[in-house]
């Protein structure tokens, strides 16, 4: 087996073994917002094929320094990017887990760890292919100079955090070097029940509010001296929800909104209080807009309350617009460097959560595609071993088409 630390014994591992890669990024224990080892651990494995690396950190007021990483094989365009994190969510209680979350052992046929789906593996997938790209065209001499085009990584330790001074900012810093990417492959874990069934080409948005609504405190013996806020907020909750947001449309579900905490703040059975507050989130398609979501939100609320409810919402200011990877030949070669190597033929999805896709839309065209993610951030997070291997062939398969594709 290749070595599983190549950082700290100085040399790399004869061969390009996702699963040996991603064994290693398990035990670095890289946990939001810590580098864990596991940018120390790419920088020399990447130096050595070939790569230009920078490791970049990232600051901003209130919030910590990340370690970010950036690497590149090849000088010329097309620039076919992997992104992806190597920061993890916290283990909770190791007491739990089979194996130690952060010692990537393999069992059964399976490699246990935090990060072992989201997203560890899914590096260790596109890292190999990568390496093994840089391999067939110059290796740590040529310097990509015979290659089609580049191919390039962009890793982030901010994913799981806040996500302010990751991806974002990393793609800021490319863009004030001139450094271009023309199309991108994000390796979030994005197939649902096998490998390759399900592609991401695009996400909902997301919009979070905070609704209260104003009383006046007083003694519960006394009704007619206070002004009782709880009435109010569910008056206006059941107005936000009266009506469907809208019925989706080809390509994107229906916008949701969800009710994700009521709170009065009032420990006391003698008090009514001052305030009622509820938070919410909206995952919205792209009939919307942040904008034109906050006015509907809005006008529901003044609708439902009339003269009678005094109230007021706030809207996060870290919304994010939905957005959408077209059909066409890009999503086609990936559909048909999936559907070569596994047999399935992926769903075109919009669904789930926010990714770092959010911020990489703005700069090229992006699709997700990566593991099974049943067991990400679960107790016993695992992935099959040969699904990282069969991973890594699909990458494989998406570089070969890429470059026949686009290559110059």
């Amino acid at each position: 087996m290749a070595d599983l630390n190549p950082v700290l014994t100085g040399r790399q591992p004869a061969s390009a073994d996702p699963v040996d890669i991603a064994r290693a990024l398990i035990r670095c224990p890289s946990v939001t917002p810590e580098e864990g080892g596991a940018l120390a651990y790419l920088e020399p494995l990447l130096r050595a094929a070939g790569f230009v690396v920078h490791r970049v950190t990232l600051t901003s007021p209130d919030t910590p320094d990340v370690e970010n990483l950036y690497a590149r094989f090849g000088t010329k365009g097309p620039n076919l990017c992997f992104a992806g994190h190597t920061d993890v969510v916290p283990p909770g209680d190791a007491a739990r887990w089979r194996f130690p979350p952060f010692e990537g052992v393999i069992h059964g046929g399976l490699l246990y760890g935090r990060g072992a789906v989201d997203m560890k593996g899914g590096v260790g997938a596109f890292i190999a292919a990568g390496l093994d790209f840089a391999m067939r065209h110059g290796g740590p001499d040529g310097e990509g100079a015979q290659a089609p085009g580049s191919i390039s990584f962009l890793i982030t330790g901010d994913e799981e955090g806040v996500a302010i001074n990751g991806t974002e900012k990393l793609l800021r810093w490319l863009a004030d070097r001139d450094e271009r990417i023309e199309h991108c492959v994000l390796g979030e874990p994005s197939s649902r029940a096998v490998l390759g069934d399900m592609v991401k080409i695009g996400r909902r948005g997301s919009l979070s509010g905070t609704l209260t609504v104003h009383g006046k405190q007083g003694h519960v013996g006394y009704p007619h001296l206070a002004e009782n806020p709880i009435p109010g907020l569910v008056r206006l909750l059941a107005g936000l929800q009266a009506d469907v947001l809208d019925r989706g449309n080809d390509h994107f579900q229906a916008s949701n909104l969800e009710v994700v905490s009521v709170d009065v703040a009032n420990p006391a059975f003698n008090v009514i209080p001052a305030e009622a507050t509820a938070r919410f989130n909206i995952r919205f398609n792209d009939l919307w807009t942040p904008e034109t979501l906050a006015a509907e939100i809005e006008q529901r609320l003044r609708t439902a309350a009339g003269n009678e409810v005094r109230w007021s919402v706030a809207f996060e200011a870290r919304s994010s617009d939905s957005f959408l990877t077209a059909p066409g030949p890009f999503v086609e070669l990936v559909v048909d460097a999936i559907a070569d190597s596994t047999g399935q033929r992926p769903e075109l999805s919009t669904t789930g959560g926010t990714s770092d896709a959010r911020f990489i839309k703005d700069y090229c065209p992006v699709i997700e595609f990566g593991l099974v993610g049943s067991s990400m951030h679960a107790v016993d997070e695992s992935t099959p071993v040969d699904e990282i291997q069969a991973l890594t062939r699909v990458y494989a398969g998406i570089i070969a088409r890429y470059f026949a594709t686009f290559g110059r």
